[in-house]
């Protein structure tokens, strides 16, 4: 497995969660500029991500793509746009993050 694998998956999620930061921004695609980069964020993050199903198995690149996506765009909602989270809402958030590190860590299906 190439080693830009995981950087076409770090960049997937880094787009994904950049792309929904701005969905939130574009109120329903009324403002032009959080629109635009939207799609184009959403385009190249699918575009990253088919990169590295050549390599990993769609199953676990979901897992760790979708997986840390949510947790991200929580912690920018909570920090940057003063959404909250209560303690179920970020006691879900580390199984999550659990649930990715294990997969990370200890699954032979990425490819270690």
């Amino acid at each position: 497995m190439p080693t830009l694998t995981y950087l076409w998956l770090f960049l997937a999620i880094c787009s994904e969660v950049v792309a929904t930061t701005c969905l939130r921004l574009s109120e329903g695609f009324t403002r032009p500029l959080p629109s635009v980069i939207t799609v184009i964020g959403y385009g190249v993050s699918f575009y990253l991500l088919s990169l590295t199903l050549r390599f990993i198995p769609v199953g676990v690149v979901y897992a760790i793509w979708s997986g840390t996506g949510i947790v991200l765009i929580a912690l920018i909602g909570w920090v940057f746009l003063k959404q909250a989270l209560d303690l179920p809402a970020l006691a879900g958030m580390g199984l999550i993050l659990a649930g990715v590190l294990v997969i990370n860590l200890f699954s032979r299906t990425v490819g270690h």
